[in-house]
């Protein structure tokens, strides 16, 4: 399983920009459950947590195209270091507004500015892979790596930011998101030698969602992200319904170890089924292996539901986004990732809103339905508009 990967970061520089990349990126799985956490913890309510989280997450999924865009005009480094101060000052503002007690509509606004400025810096990482191994089967390694090295920040930075929030201060959580952003960010920006070229002509076209293939795999996403955002709240009530709230993280963590190891295995293996036919495959796997959730009432019980559930996700992120590496022109490539991202975004604002809705009308176990409700929709999308995701002959871990 890990020959594949042996020589995958001998490159110059390569080496730099994941481990920056990698800290940078750490606060993707913290916020969320961050914000719910210090939000419900200090005006006892989780539509109101879920509502700020969902906000911050629709600012980030309508803003995160258009700063892809400004990455791939005026490249990483120019667009990384005034957005990562902005997005810092929002963060803090957030917490003094909430540690102060102020009007509520000041957590919304700075949850608005905290998305507004939240770099995808996944996708630049997967640019500059892009860059160094565009058209070779590495690409296919590079993003399983990617893929993992995710799950591996959603299995750690839920259990982290629940410990701090619940054992040390509601505060602790997003203080350490902070200094990851801030520091991880700053580091990526300073890695210069790796970064895409800045294209100086843009392709014809306008923007990468109007490719009918791109426009088909954010409609796939925007659904998964409903079913991550929703899981992510509706755990933490569970967990507290079953006087185990401290847990929640571990839960999640659950969640994301099945998608982390499935995702090594994933990119160790060369496929003779094509991208096409591996992205249905996965969308399957994964609605069937969430049906359990909704019928469990024990919290040790669901950690071993949600890590078999979560066994999908890898395949699935790892062939999205291969998907659009080979859909977009390289001009718009940056761009073409962040409306993956954007899309996962914005479905997780959904999932939280809802969520939150759901857990306090009906209680944590059948607010679980609506997650299943959007992985069917995920599915039924993905495979009726299937044919979009066709491939042209190039070179290719395996053909489409």
């Amino acid at each position: 399983m890990v020959g594949p990967y042996r020589g995958l970061f001998d490159g110059a520089g390569v080496k730099g920009f994941v481990l920056a990349g990698f800290v940078g990126r750490m606060p993707m799985s913290m916020l969320g459950i961050g914000i719910v956490l210090l939000v419900s913890a200090l005006t006892e309510s989780y539509a109101t947590a879920g509502a700020v989280a969902a906000t911050t997450n629709v600012s980030f999924a309508v803003a995160a195209p258009l700063s892809g865009r400004l990455v791939d005009r005026f490249g990483q480094s120019r667009v990384i270091v005034p957005f990562t101060l902005v997005n810092g000052l929002a963060l803090a503002a957030l917490m003094l507004c909430a540690g102060l007690g102020l009007p509520e509509w000041t957590l919304y606004a700075s949850g608005l500015l905290i998305g507004a400025t939240s770099l995808s810096l996944g996708s630049m990482v997967r640019a500059r892979w892009s860059t160094i191994h565009g058209g070779s089967a590495k690409l296919h390694t590079a993003f399983a790596f990617e893929s993992v090295a995710d799950e591996v920040i959603f299995v750690t930075g839920p259990a982290l930011v629940t410990v701090l929030a619940t054992s040390v201060n509601p505060f602790a959580g997003l203080i350490v998101a902070l200094v990851c952003m801030v520091t991880g960010s700053l580091a990526l920006a300073a890695q210069r030698r790796t970064q895409p070229p800045v294209q100086e002509v843009r392709s014809a076209g306008g923007t990468p969602i109007l490719i009918p293939g791109v426009a088909l795999l954010a409609a796939v996403y925007l659904a998964l992200g409903s079913v991550f955002g929703s899981v992510d709240l509706i755990t933490v009530a569970f967990a507290e319904e079953h006087g185990v709230k401290g847990a929640s993280g571990f839960l999640l963590a659950s969640f994301a170890g099945g998608s982390m190891v499935s995702g090594l295995w994933f990119g160790s293996r060369t496929w003779r089924i094509s991208l096409r036919g591996r992205f249905v495959r996965a969308l399957c796997v994964f609605l069937v292996g969430l049906l359990p959730i909704a019928f469990i009432g024990d919290a040790r019980v669901m950690a071993v539901a949600l890590f078999v559930a979560g066994l999908a996700i890898s395949p699935t992120l790892i062939t999205g986004f291969s998907l659009t590496e080979r859909l977009v022109p390289p001009s718009l490539l940056t761009e073409g990732m962040a409306w993956i991202s954007t899309s996962i975004g914005f479905g997780v604002a959904v999932g939280a809103w809802a969520g939150g809705r759901l857990t306090e009308a009906f209680g944590a176990s059948n607010a679980y339905v609506f997650a299943l409700c959007a992985a069917f929709v995920a599915v039924v999308v993905g495979l009726g508009g299937s044919g979009l995701l066709r491939l042209p002959e190039a070179p290719s871990p395996a053909k489409s």
